[in-house]
């Protein structure tokens, strides 16, 4: 139930950015941005799940965690959310967790402090 549910909060999270492109309340980079980072980071994770597993049998190199929270709090949280979800990759850690949520909520309180003055997210 809560993956389906964190699944929903990132599709509905991008597909409200491009809603609110379509109104001309926000640019187009905004969403183009959101969506295009997204899937990097859905990529990067796959790749570290993919190396993750190959771990087992031999030396691989991974991607750093610290890379995939820098994606997540550039604005990539989305894609991070989905591949946690999907791919059952780095969803026990719960360091990775918190910090995860906490890029999640820049994210978010950044998004509500520039809507509420009206700053650069307008057209």
């Amino acid at each position: 139930m809560i993956k389906k549910a964190l699944i929903t909060i990132s599709s509905l999270f991008i597909t409200l950015t491009w809603l609110a492109y379509m109104l001309s309340y926000i640019a187009l980079y905004i969403p183009i941005y959101l969506s295009i980072l997204s899937v990097l980071t859905f990529l990067m994770y796959a790749w570290d799940k993919r190396k993750a597993i190959q771990s087992v049998h031999k030396k691989v190199n991974r991607t750093p965690e610290r890379t995939l929270q820098l994606l997540a709090l550039c604005g990539g949280w989305p894609g991070a959310l989905f591949a946690q979800q999907l791919l059952r990759h780095k969803s026990k850690k719960r360091r990775f967790i918190f910090v995860l949520w906490a890029c999640i909520a820049v994210n978010l309180g950044g998004i509500v402090y520039f809507w509420l003055n009206r700053g650069y997210l307008l057209v």
